[in-house]
């Protein structure tokens, strides 16, 4: 043991609290050593009861046992303390500024090793001694060397022991009872440890603060990562659409320039077969001139050959050209069809934008909440289904649960982002689908409109749909939908309804506001004498190809 404390520092047998060799040192169940009676006063502050080390915190009082390894090294170490500190006084160092005097010294005023908390004031290594060796003065509390003058009354040199609530200020025994007679004074370690809790709790209430805004940031985190996702889909889904465009777009190209190119052609086909008949009559027109102009040149009468000159002097057997020429094709239209038919192109793909199979992509869990049912209804298991019963369920009647109309919410909420799920509705001649807001009343009658907090579309009479707006919209439909499917853009403020078997969107509500949670929404209508007891039933999104 000797050999081994020989080797220790001073920091190694220094408590952490009050700064000092230990004193009674106990052990924490983190692994961490404290004088017993700063931990002690420590965990009077800090309840739950936190290490001042590591932080880690014990909801229940842990059990403190001495040190007995620890107290021997500390009381080894203050042995060889002493003995340096007799050893070493002459190569002691004069107090520089900024540096704790000796308290003691005259003339020359050396640094200060110690500082006492009893006597207030601070010793050099010399006039430290007594504090090492005498009895009486072993018991005081030594610290590293401090300023005492700030710790005494300056007008009646006391010890400052009392605190001044109503000036809130450090008082004497004396001042207490010259200067602040009739105020509220207290002691000054009560009022210490009052404002420690105080601070306590504070730094307990900062840290939740800090704790709030870390969750915070993961959050938005998590939604820039999700917007990357999102983005990243639409980029892909976007470039992809192009693509067909600037696909379509070339092909219409190319078809129209060889409309244009096939009219050019036929018309130079047609002037070069005009041209050659008129060089082949103007080849035999040169022939005939040239035999008239011999027939005309002969001189002798004798000889003049009267026989060719019927034929030679009737005119020739060629076309008359008159009504032929060549008109330059009319190119009037051409471009305009290829406009309208790359228009047509354009709108079956502008319609596919909002397809089923880009949306199908936020595919979301659903799954029906007991809690909000209303008693009439009748759920799965599973939460899949539900629809309208006869009779009453005997339910607690929480705030959550609907308790005129027949409606029942989801169990999962979002705040954010983008989402769809599916609902069959097959063989149903009454149902409302869509979203609510969190705030919705769910008490008496209800009308089914953004403003109240719904935003929804709806079947009634077996044919006749409706969306729930004020007024209400009527929808024509082509065909029935047997399997509906619900979108919803939060950011963009977006609710889009789909027939999902015929791929085509029924009903959007757009410029919506969405400030609270949202919840899918679900109201099977009333059983109508078994005319309508088939459920609705959330199914599983099976994305389209």
């Amino acid at each position: 043991m000797s050999a081994a404390s020989c080797l220790l520092t001073e920091d190694q047998v220094l408590c952490s609290i009050c700064l000092d060799v230990f004193t009674d040192p106990v052990t924490t169940s983190c692994g961490h050593n404290f004088c017993k009676t700063c931990i002690t006063i420590h965990w009077n502050v800090y309840v739950p009861y936190e290490c001042p080390i590591c932080k880690k915190i014990c909801y229940t009082r842990p059990e403190l046992k001495v040190n007995t390894f620890i107290s021997e090294m500390a009381a080894q170490f203050r042995q060889s303390a002493q003995q340096k500190a007799s050893s070493s006084s002459s190569e002691q160092q004069v107090s520089k500024p900024g540096e704790v005097p000796c308290d003691v010294c005259t003339g020359t005023k050396l640094k200060a090793l110690k500082s006492c908390r009893v006597c207030l004031a601070s010793y050099c290594e010399t006039h430290l001694e007594p504090h090492l060796t005498a009895k009486q003065l072993k018991r005081h509390s030594l610290i590293r060397p401090v300023d005492m003058k700030g710790r005494m009354c300056m007008k009646h040199d006391k010890l400052l022991e009392l605190f001044c609530k109503t000036d809130q200020m450090c008082v004497c025994k004396v001042c207490s009872v010259l200067d602040h007679k009739t105020h509220d004074i207290v002691p000054l370690k009560e009022e210490y440890e009052g404002k420690k809790a105080e601070l306590g709790k504070r730094d307990a209430e900062i840290q939740q603060m800090i704790q709030k805004r870390r969750l915070k940031i993961q959050e938005m985190n998590c939604s820039v990562e999700l917007s990357k996702k999102d983005a990243d889909r639409e980029i892909a889904a976007g470039v992809q659409v192009f693509t067909a465009l600037k696909e379509s777009v070339e092909r219409s190209q190319a078809e129209l320039i060889d409309t244009i190119k096939e009219k050019q052609r036929k018309t130079e086909k047609q002037a070069e077969g005009f041209i050659k008949e008129l060089e082949q009559e103007i080849s035999e027109l040169e022939k005939r001139s040239s035999e008239v102009k011999k027939l005309s040149s002969s001189k002798d009468n004798i000889f003049f050959n009267f026989q060719s000159f019927p034929s030679l002097n009737a005119a020739p057997l060629i076309k008359d050209w008159t009504g032929v020429s060549v008109h330059p094709p009319s190119y009037e239209g051409t471009v305009v069809r290829a406009v309208n038919q790359l228009e047509e192109t354009l709108s079956k793909q502008m319609k596919k934008l909002p397809e089923l199979k880009r949306v199908q992509q936020y595919a979301v869990d659903v799954t029906l909440d007991p809690d909000t049912a209303h008693p009439e209804l009748i759920l799965s298991d599973d939460g899949k289904q539900v629809n309208c019963g006869d009779v009453d369920k005997n339910l607690p009647d929480n705030p959550e649960r609907f308790d005129t109309c027949p409606n029942v919410l989801a169990k999962q909420s979002f705040s954010s982002g983008r989402f769809y799920y599916e609902v069959q509705v097959k063989e149903k001649t009454k149902w409302d689908l869509g979203v609510a807001r969190e705030s919705i009343n769910r008490k008496g009658q209800i009308k089914l409109t953004p403003q109240n907090g719904y935003w929804t579309i709806g079947l009634r009479n077996k044919n006749e749909y409706k969306a729930g707006t004020d007024p209400s919209v009527r929808l024509s439909l082509k065909y029935q939908p047997e399997k509906v499917g619900v979108f919803v853009d939060y950011e963009e403020g977006l609710v889009s309804f789909y027939d999902v078997d015929a791929a085509a969107l029924i009903y959007s509500f757009t410029g919506c506001c969405f400030t609270q949670k949202l919840y899918p929404y679900f109201c099977p209508c009333l059983n109508d004498g078994g005319k309508n007891s088939a459920p609705l039933i959330i199914s599983p999104v099976n994305h389209t190809e």
